[in-house]
């Protein structure tokens, strides 16, 4: 498989676990460039370094910390989604290499912007769920799962970008699953 359809797909599974965190994935993007994993897009070449390591690591530690307090947790998600959206667009150009910029930039906007904030949204739905059925009592555990997913998701685009890709499109069938259940019925009158 080409090198570039591989970086898409590195590109994609990372973008759909920003949508469960948001600098999780950024984190692990940033240690793999920083240890020669993998590659980076030469304008995004500074996640590589290890002051965007630190800064990434402190920043993931926090938001995973803040998703445990149920009263935070709603708070963030009202800015989790939109910033899930330029974080998933971030990870797929920063990640897509050979391509035209109008092609990347296209890529990044709706495959890696579009996965990652559907994914975003189906969390914060879920989580409102959660905290209007067991009065919050129930967020941590949504929290640690969520946290579990995109470390999963995150690890299995850096080590299998193809996996991830096959991953992406179950998280996806399960978003929409989840999407569709929780939508509010049309009432017939």
């Amino acid at each position: 498989m080409s090198t570039t359809i591989i970086s898409i797909f590195l590109g994609i599974g990372l973008a759909a676990a920003v949508g469960f965190r948001v600098f999780l994935p950024l984190f692990v993007l940033s240690v793999a460039s920083h240890f020669g994993d993998w590659g980076l897009n030469e304008s995004f070449a500074w996640l590589g370094s290890t002051t965007a390591m630190i800064t990434l690591g402190i920043a993931m530690l926090v938001e995973i910390g803040a998703y445990l307090i149920p009263w935070l947790d709603n708070m963030l998600d009202s800015i989790a989604v939109p910033l899930a959206g330029v974080a998933g667009t971030i990870v797929v150009i920063a990640t897509v290499a050979d391509l035209d910029p109008v092609v990347s930039w296209s890529l990044a906007i709706i495959a890696g912007g579009g996965t990652a904030a559907a994914v975003s949204g189906t969390s914060a739905v879920t989580r409102l769920t959660s905290t209007a059925t067991t009065g919050g009592l129930a967020n941590g555990g949504v929290a640690v799962a969520e946290t579990g997913a995109a470390t999963a998701l995150a690890a299995v685009s850096v080590l299998w970008p193809t996996i991830a890709m096959v991953l992406v499109i179950v998280v996806l069938w399960v978003v929409f699953k989840i999407y569709y259940k929780l939508r509010p019925k049309n009432s017939k009158e």
